[in-house]
């Protein structure tokens, strides 16, 4: 698969980060991660269920379980209800709404499922199989749909939003598969050169103006974009990720443990809703990832659930209180994969939520077009 990758991403004199200032430092790719998986089979689904329900607006949920996604609590909760398996040389960890696999070669990967943000404020929530495919159908109180498409292994192929007069938009096409990806979520491509200065490749939410904010959501990739991208790409090849500037959203800070957002904290998602509403205004096929990042206390496995967990909690909490469209946000965890601070000690620097747009990855640069069908 080539020449191991660098463990960060390199920059042009012009983006030398700040000094002093660790919040602009790019993050360092853990050593597992500069070298391809040692197994080569697509990843495993997430659990699936198929009675997802509803979830009104302003229903109070406190820890526990809601048609198979876990609501609330904090990992130690989880440790009960995980269980392991080994599988094709991976160790996989089952838990309610998550799936956690571990490659023989070191990396490991969290998979969830985005329909369960879905559920917040639907009308109706109905599954269908046709041809092979099972399509979960999500009816918005205005009679628009958010169609998700899962293939017969159980892997999305797309998503889509259908209007009220039967118009459709794809919004995420995940069943293109390139050849050169191993198991077809993971690239072997060189890190990018940065070219900006590292304040606009790693924009700090807590420093940053709306107008930054804003104009990192709709800044074009840091080099050119060879070709489209799936999701799953996109998600597990952070040599691909880190092609598109990002927003750490620092401003807000969990619980040790946990992936609750305090209440205190919410209204801190504003500006960064603001800039995704008007992005997303501009071009309804806007794509964002919401990523979520521990530090390196704790072990692995709880880290990745953590993360991802808490990156679910920021997106949903930006559709629920501040009106970002569901379906514009993907969420994924990456644990302490990606560490800003080289400390196995508490970071807040490390503990972060980051916003990328993705768009141009999933369309090849080009960001206003739909995938192909």
């Amino acid at each position: 698969m080539g020449a191991p990758a660098p463990s960060v991403v390199p920059g042009s004199a012009a983006a030398t980060p700040p000094p002093g200032r660790a919040q602009y430092a790019p993050p360092t790719v853990a050593p597992a991660f500069r070298a391809a998986p040692a197994v080569a089979a697509p990843l495993p689904p997430p659990p699936r269920h198929d009675n997802i329900k509803p979830l009104a607006i302003g229903a109070a949920v406190g820890a526990g379980v809601v048609a198979g996604a876990i609501i609330g609590g904090s990992i130690a909760d989880l440790h009960s209800q995980r269980q392991e398996v080994v599988e094709g040389g991976r160790t996989i960890y089952t838990e309610p709404d998550r799936v956690i696999i571990r490659d023989p070669g070191g990396q490991a990967y969290v998979r969830g499922d985005d329909v369960y943000r879905f559920r917040y404020g639907a009308r109706d929530i109905r599954t269908e199989t046709i041809g092979g495919e099972t399509r979960t159908v999500v009816v918005r109180p205005d009679g628009s749909e958010i169609i998700t498409v899962v293939g017969s292994d159980g892997q999305m192929l797309r998503r889509i939003r259908r209007d009220t007069g039967g118009r459709e938009v794809v919004i995420i096409d995940n069943s293109y598969r390139d050849p050169r990806a191993v198991g077809g979520f993971y690239v072997d491509v060189p890190p990018p050169v940065v070219n900006i200065p590292y304040d606009r490749y790693i924009v700090d939410a807590q420093d940053a103006s709306p107008d930054v904010i804003y104009e990192t959501m709709e800044a074009p990739p840091v080099q050119r974009i060879e070709r489209r991208y799936s999701l799953d790409e996109i998600r597990y090849s952070p040599n691909v990720r880190m092609q598109m500037p990002s927003i750490d959203v620092n401003t807000i800070n969990f619980d040790s443990g946990s992936w609750t957002i305090p209440p205190d904290q919410a209204a801190r998602l504003q500006v960064i809703a603001d800039g995704l509403n008007r992005a997303i205004q501009r071009n309804p096929r806007e794509v964002f990832l919401i990523e979520g990042h521990t530090d390196a206390t704790g072990n692995d496995t709880d880290n990745l659930s953590l993360s991802d967990r808490r990156a679910q909690s920021a997106a949903e909490l930006l559709t629920q209180q501040f009106g970002v469209p569901a379906e514009n946000l993907t969420s994924q965890g990456y644990g302490s994969q990606y560490l800003k601070e080289q400390t196995d000690g508490p970071s807040r620097i490390n503990r972060r939520v980051t916003v990328r747009r993705i768009t141009p990855l999933l369309n090849g640069g080009t960001a206003s077009a739909a995938p192909p069908r």
